[in-house]
This record gives structure tokens, sequence and C-alpha cells, in this order.
């Protein structure tokens, strides 16, 4: 299995926890393939940096906008004929994001609500073009939490430890059982894009076998 067993018009999307590697493999996988890439949108975010000062005032606000983004951008590759890899799927903005702040009280009920409802118009349809693949990726919290570190975005490294813990068993939670599309799951410590291109080769081939069964 190799690049070229890949369709050319096909939508792989990668997925995972804060600080796990997804832009850095998007970008990689779109170099090896000849595809394009679909990055996540934060400089341009208007809600980012108070939500995370204030949680509660913010997170209704900052989940519509990113359901908004994500839509358009789905339509957009779908409607440019495919051939892309896409950072962070809309899926994990309800079953991660809204999800924890309802249930954690920093999203109220009648906000939640109104959220899961215009999530269900716009993607739980026929009409919604799914991603081909998704590949999740995992690792050890530290590692991840490291890794968070070292990009230092301020908002970020503001943020109390016991929400990384907590994003992270729901990524877990979440993935186990998602069935939108096939899954690919890749741990972190089995490539080293920085040092080694090769270590993306079986990755490669993960991802044209679920896209073809």
């Amino acid at each position: 299995m190799t690049v070229h067993d890949i369709p050319k018009d096909a939508i792989i999307t990668v997925a995972g926890t804060v600080g796990v590697g997804k832009s850095t493999l998007t970008k990689e996988l779109a170099k090896r393939l000849g595809f394009k890439t679909s990055l996540e949108e934060v400089v341009n975010n208007p809600y980012l940096e108070n939500f995370y000062k204030d949680f509660e005032r913010w997170s209704f606000h900052l989940q519509i906008f990113f359901l908004a983004e994500r839509f358009k951008e789905q339509k957009y590759i779908y409607e440019s004929g495919g051939g892309f890899v896409q950072d962070r799927s809309i899926y994990e903005d309800t079953g991660i994001f809204a999800k924890m702040h309802a249930d954690k009280g920093t999203m109220s009920k009648v906000d939640y609500k109104t959220y899961t409802s215009l999530f269900e118009a716009m993607v739980m349809t026929p009409y919604f073009p799914r991603p081909d693949v998704l590949v999740y990726l995992e690792g050890n919290l530290e590692t991840i939490l490291d890794r968070i570190q070292k990009r230092g975005r301020e908002m970020e490294l503001q943020t109390d430890r016991s929400y990384w813990e907590e994003m992270y068993t729901r990524y877990e939670n979440w993935i186990s059982g998602f069935n939108a599309c096939p899954v690919v799951r890749v741990n972190i410590d089995d490539y080293d894009l920085f040092n080694n291109s090769a270590s993306l080769d079986p990755i490669i081939e993960k991802i044209g076998k679920a896209i073809q069964r």
C-alpha cells in the first residue's frame, strides 16, 4: 500500500487532543500525498483569548464560531473535489468541547441544547460530506503536556492542568464510540517526522487500507 493507492479525491481528517501534533502530521501527510491542507484557524478566532479567561461567559460563542467555520470548510473541501488533509474534525467540537462545558456547567443547558440542535441539523444528515478516514493521534499525557509547554501559547500556558487531564480522558472515551467514518489510531511515539520521514510510511499504509475497506 503506497501513496498511489489512496484516492486523489479523499478527505482525511486528523483528530486528537490539544498538543498531540495534529497540525504537524496534517502538513506532512498532505505533502506526501500531494493533497491540500485544511488547518485550524487560531489567530483569527475572535473568541479564543477571552474564552480561556472566562469559560462560562464565552464557551457558547466559541463553539458556535467553530461549528460555522468547520461546516463552511467541510463544504469547501467537498466542492473543491477533495484531496485534502484536515486538522481537527467537526465531530470533536460537539463530542468533546461543547459536551465538556455542558457537563461542567460552563455552558448552560439551554445553550447546549441550542448548540446540539444546530449541529444535528447541519452535520447529522445524509447530505453532509463525511471524511473518508479519521486519523486519531494518541500518546502519553505527560508527553502531550510537554508539547503544550514548548509551543508556548500564553492562553494555553495559563490553563490549569486539570483541564488538559479531563480533555485527554474525554478524547479517549469519545474515540471509542466514534463511528461517523473509518478510524486509524496512531500513537505519536511510533513516528518521528523530524528525524525519520520514512516512519510515516506505515501510517499511509493504514490510511489506504481503511479507505479501501
